[in-house]
């Protein structure tokens, strides 16, 4: 069975932005509001961090509850990891997630300055420098016949769309501007010369684009 590439559950705004300026340890999505971007998912019945009963169903729920299936390894920028840029200066910081992230498998993080690998959990983070063809395969190679999920951000996303390696993509788009920041597209018809496209709202409000290959 052919191994895929999936971006799945990226949140983006309606001016294709997936964060804004300013990234911090307080704001990882800077000026960008997560509560906002992400509020469709948060409700979710699904949602990994839920700490009481309840929660959404349907679409959205059915969205989140995808996130998971068949994944093996997962591929992420490093400034999805965290905030620090260059030479690492603080290998005690571990990432956003604390002691349980939720991949639960091993997770390549891109970056231009290497450093040893770490497990939190039965989540392991190997830190890998390369062109994207060469990171999917030792991503597919530890996903052991799973699926690689992208994870993101918009602009690791847009450099592997670029080399042609994405085979699905779901994105939720929010409705609300961002003006600037970490842009994933213009206009969703972008992907079209190799994608299919469809557009599907929900009801909490977020519009769900999935495109797959032609």
């Amino acid at each position: 069975m052919q191994q895929l590439l999936r971006v799945h559950n990226v949140m983006l705004s309606s001016d294709g932005f997936g964060a804004g300026e300013g990234q911090s340890l307080e704001r990882p999505f800077g000026h960008a509001d997560p509560a906002v971007l992400g509020a469709w998912a948060f409700a979710t019945a699904s949602w990994p961090n839920r700490t009481e009963p309840g929660g959404t169903r349907g679409l959205d729920d059915h969205f989140m509850r995808e996130f998971g299936r068949n994944i093996g390894a997962e591929i992420m920028g490093r400034n999805k990891f965290g905030p620090q840029r260059g030479p690492w200066r603080d290998h005690e910081w571990r990432g956003w997630w604390g002691d349980d992230p939720p991949f639960h498998t091993p997770v390549f993080v891109l970056t231009h300055h290497e450093r040893p690998s770490f497990s939190l959990s039965d989540t392991t983070f190997h830190f890998v420098s390369g062109a994207p063809a060469t990171v999917l395969e030792q991503a597919k190679e530890a996903a052991d016949g799973r699926d690689v999920r992208l994870g993101g951000g918009a602009a690791t996303i847009r450099q592997f769309l670029d080399a042609d390696l994405v085979d699905t993509v779901h994105v939720a788009v929010a409705p609300v501007e961002l003006g600037a920041g970490s842009r994933l597209w213009t206009s969703p018809d972008e992907l079209l010369d190799r994608f299919h496209h469809e557009v599907v709202p929900s009801p909490s409000g977020v519009t769900h684009h999935l495109f797959w290959r032609r």
